[in-house]
């Protein structure tokens, strides 16, 4: 039986999509001090990209959770310098929108009686290599988390009040960024 543990290990990861295997992805959240308050993991599967979040410090019920255009989390501006939500077409927001959403809108997470907000969310809106929909392009992408539910429907932003803590995507494992230049 030990000889074919290797053998079956080799199948097993030989069998894996090569997307699967290349393309993750970790933003660390900050609140709106400047604190630590949590991470989301962004892992590339054969149906979509799986986003994991742990944030804490939240008031209690639902948050809108969103991925905006820029990787700047600057305090100073209340984290505006994250621009707005990512999109690849010029849509509204929102789910409930007649011609589809931004490729960041994502459901609502909600935060428990003591400030944790934990969730898992898969998307095919989005992905993690360097295609057509890659959210790294030459200055990143980052995730939002706001004080409020989003509503899914209200432009631009589902009414999702103030953004409250955020984190810059950056890629752990995949193809080299397009926004770099090799150097010779």
């Amino acid at each position: 039986m030990r000889k074919c543990l290797p053998w079956a290990a080799a199948l097993f990861i030989a069998g894996m999509p090569a997307h699967a295997a290349t393309q993750k992805a970790v933003a660390k959240f900050i609140d709106i001090n400047g604190r630590e308050a949590g991470t989301a993991t962004f892992t590339g599967t054969r149906h979509g990209t799986l986003v994991e979040i742990k944030v804490t410090g939240l008031n209690e019920g639902p948050h809108g959770v969103h991925i905006h255009t820029s990787g700047n989390c600057d305090v100073k501006t209340r984290f505006t310098t994250a621009g707005p939500h990512f999109s690849f077409e010029a849509k509204p927001h929102g789910f409930m929108a007649p011609k589809g959403m931004h490729a960041g809108d994502l459901p609502n997470g909600y935060a428990a009686h003591d400030g944790t907000l934990q969730a898992a969310f898969l998307t095919n809106a989005f992905a993690l290599g360097d295609g057509k929909k890659s959210i790294f392009d030459k200055d990143g992408a980052s995730i939002i988390i706001s004080g409020r539910a989003d509503d899914y429907a209200s432009q631009p932003d589902g009414r999702s009040g103030d953004r409250v803590a955020c984190g810059v995507i950056v890629r752990t494992v995949g193809p080299a960024s397009r926004g770099k230049k090799k150097k010779r």
